[in-house]
């Protein structure tokens, strides 16, 4: 870990322990709910990293089936909210804080200070423990402030509870329900990119000018970062157990991170895009996606492909995959031999529904 991070880690340290007390989800007596009761909502997640912002998704949808009528503002991190929320209709102001604040910090006040100039019917903290999701909530203009805090009866009720995708979906409608709206306790929604069909279509050919369009195809995705990222020797093993196996029947293609690097070598056909929803719409059209715990494997999910995320530091239970046929896997109590079993169950799996489909 080098100082920035040290440091970074002891601000985090700092802003959370100030911050965790503020703010109660006010819950007054029900109120008489009409189509204008809640005609505009924030968001606030800030912070920058793809598969942060991928697993907001779910509590967007939410909220945009309960209210379809409200424009939905997003508060974030970087620049990559734009992208991931290009195809929703109901989004209307991204509202960015820079990345480096204290590099625009001109900039990092007037974002904060733009955040009074707005009144909202209701504003949401997404992360509970986000110091800065905390303040703003506090900190904006709204009739109902949601501060997103754990429910022990919800933790009982619920098995996936955790789930943080999940968590704020639950405890929303736990919390309107308390205040008087009707709420329907079905599925929730999956992750979900929005691709268009041009842009799936897109996807396809650019798969097919890399791969066999006569085969289906597996990817692999083995970058991660920190102590997430497997080493060489664990993706070399792995990758010759997969290549072994299904070389014949499917096409091996690995997606490559930003760094363009590979943990085998690249010694399998690669993919390398900076553009998320063009890796998106190509990894739409794949059969499988395994990759460690990381934003691309929730980019994956987002795109309803199957996935299996390999866990081996980070919790299994609050950031596994569960689109279709999707699986987590706990890499220190489960051997590679396993890891291609469970591999090998999810395509039949998928065979099986394509083939049930298909009669």
């Amino acid at each position: 870990m080098n100082l920035g991070q040290k440091i970074n880690n002891i601000r985090r340290a700092i802003m959370h322990s100030l911050t965790q007390n503020i703010g109660n989800s006010n819950i007054n007596n029900k109120i008489a709910w009409n189509d204008d009761t809640i005609k505009n909502v924030l968001i606030c997640r800030p912070n920058n990293r793809l598969g942060n912002q991928l697993l907001i998704t779910p509590l967007v949808k939410d909220i945009s089936e309960i209210f379809p009528n409200c424009k939905i503002d997003l508060f974030v991190r970087g620049n990559l909210a734009p992208i991931i929320f290009e195809n929703y209709e109901n989004i209307d102001r991204i509202i960015k804080l820079p990345r480096k604040p204290f590099k625009e910090l001109a900039n990092y006040i007037k974002v904060w200070i733009s955040l009074r100039k707005h009144h909202y019917d209701m504003v949401i903290n997404v992360d509970r423990n986000s110091s800065s999701g905390r303040l703003s909530t506090k900190f904006t203009n709204a009739r109902f402030k949601f501060f997103n805090d754990v429910d022990e009866e919800l933790q009982v009720q619920y098995e996936d509870y955790v789930h943080i995708a999940k968590f704020p979906v639950y405890n929303l409608r736990k919390y309107l329900s308390q205040l008087g709206l009707s709420i329907i306790d079905k599925p929730l929604p999956l992750l979900d990119l929005k691709l268009n069909t041009a842009e799936i279509i897109k996807g396809k050919e650019i798969l097919d000018a890399i791969v066999s369009s006569k085969k289906k195809t597996i990817c692999l995705y083995t970058f991660a970062t920190g102590d997430k990222c497997y080493s060489e020797d664990w993706w070399a093993d792995i990758y010759e157990k997969i290549k072994n196996k299904y070389e014949e029947t499917y096409n091996i293609l690995e997606v490559l991170p930003i760094e363009n690097i590979s943990q085998i070598g690249f010694k399998a056909t690669s993919y390398y895009s900076k553009d998320i929803r063009e890796m998106g719409a190509l990894i739409a059209n794949t059969e499988l996606f395994i990759a460690a715990d990381s934003g691309i494997m929730h980019l994956a999910s987002s795109v309803k492909t199957a996935t299996v995320g390999l866990f081996s530091v980070t919790d299994i239970n609050k950031y596994q995959p569960y689109n279709n046929n999707s699986i987590a896997i706990n890499t220190n109590i489960t051997t590679t031999e396993d890891l291609i079993k469970e591999i090998n169950s999810v395509l039949q799996k998928k065979d099986k529904v394509q083939l049930d489909y298909a009669i």
